[in-house]
């Protein structure tokens, strides 16, 4: 996911989007522990999609509470 995409979505949009990497990064890590995970490389995707829209988040909120 681009950092446009986040940028353009809502607050509520990102919250949701947010739940749904964590349950993804959740099964993630136990197909990983099982030796199940066929795509390792989603694992480092999903955390820094996290991290992308946790970034995008915290600049809305410092943004609306300076308006």
């Amino acid at each position: 996911m681009k950092a446009e995409e986040i940028r353009a979505k809502s607050q509520d949009e990102l919250k949701e989007q947010l739940v749904q990497l964590k349950k993804e990064q959740f099964n993630l890590r136990f197909q990983q522990a099982s030796g199940q995970l066929e795509n390792t490389a989603r694992v480092r995707q999903v955390r820094r999609d996290i991290a992308r829209i946790k970034t995008t988040l915290g600049g809305k909120q410092t943004a609306e509470a300076g308006e």
